[in-house]
């Protein structure tokens, strides 16, 4: 096992667990990486692996919601098992649109739009996108301040935005939050929904994409198996970090540092691919 190679998988998991959950686009950044960090390994682990990753950051999500997201709780009463069970309906039927799309385009995406500048493209569109929304969102107060006041019709118009993050630079994150602020939502409620949605979807992803690496005739040995081991664990580590970090800044600011953030790296991005021509 080359130690260099396990260094790159630690960074790239450092890089998916502040990413995942922070509204700059986790895939974005993961293809932005490889162009400089190599992972020495094929196309098609690298793929699978920039997804499958993401599992640990989905994990971060579970273990530090356990008791929200469990509808058996002891300590809940019968209307809170209820609640709990109508956000898992909600985050089910805000998945379906993205789950249709990512299965039948999922190819068709791979090919044309994970390269330098789509991601940049969508990295500064989005950055736009945010600074506009905040600003619109001083003079107005939020409708659905708590995820109970989240009707079914606005789960599935935020899994409609969560279309959008099928094009990479967009941010699944990014476009849910910026969706749910849209139509009413608090940045609690927003970030908080956009969490619980990842869950179904990066499980979804994985499968989907664990599938495809096999069935083109690869298969895992213990390099690959450690090393997948390996990106997912620090992602997981790191995600609890940065969803803490996130939860506790919303609380005080918005989210306007990050569209400044994107608009900047993309542009960075446009000017590196410019001068490689």
């Amino acid at each position: 096992m080359d130690f260099y190679n396990i260094l790159k998988v630690i960074f790239l998991g450092i890089v998916e667990g502040i990413t995942e959950w922070l509204p700059i686009s986790s895939t974005g950044h993961l293809i932005l990486v490889d162009q400089f960090i190599k992972l020495d390994a094929s196309s098609d682990f690298k793929e699978m692996f920039n997804v499958v990753i993401q599992l640990g950051a989905i994990l971060a999500v579970v273990v530090l919601y356990f008791n929200k997201l469990n509808p058996f709780a002891r300590n809940k009463s019968g209307i809170e098992k209820r609640e709990t069970w109508s956000l898992w309906f909600k985050v089910v039927v805000a998945c379906i649109p993205a789950g249709v799309l990512g299965i039948l385009f999922d190819d068709f995406l791979e090919e044309h739009f994970h390269k330098f500048v789509p991601v940049a493209m969508m990295l500064i569109l989005y950055g736009v996108l945010f600074i506009i929304v905040e600003n619109r969102n001083k003079t107005m107060k939020p409708t659905t301040t708590t995820l109970n006041q989240l009707t079914y019709k606005t789960a599935f118009i935020i899994g409609l935005f969560q279309v959008l993050s099928l094009i990479p630079g967009t941010s699944r994150s990014g476009a849910t939050i910026i969706g749910a602020m849209i139509i009413g939502c608090s940045r609690y409620v927003a970030a908080e929904f956009t969490f619980f949605l990842g869950i179904p979807v990066m499980f979804g992803a994985s499968g989907v994409k664990t599938l495809k690496f096999l069935l083109k005739g690869n298969s895992f040995g213990s390099p690959e198996i450690i090393l997948l081991s390996i990106g997912t664990i620090v992602a997981f580590v790191v995600s609890i970090l940065a969803i803490k970090f996130l939860m506790g800044y919303i609380k005080k600011h918005d989210f306007k540092v990050f569209g400044w953030y994107r608009i900047i790296l993309g542009t960075i991005i446009l000017i590196y691919w410019l001068t490689t021509l």
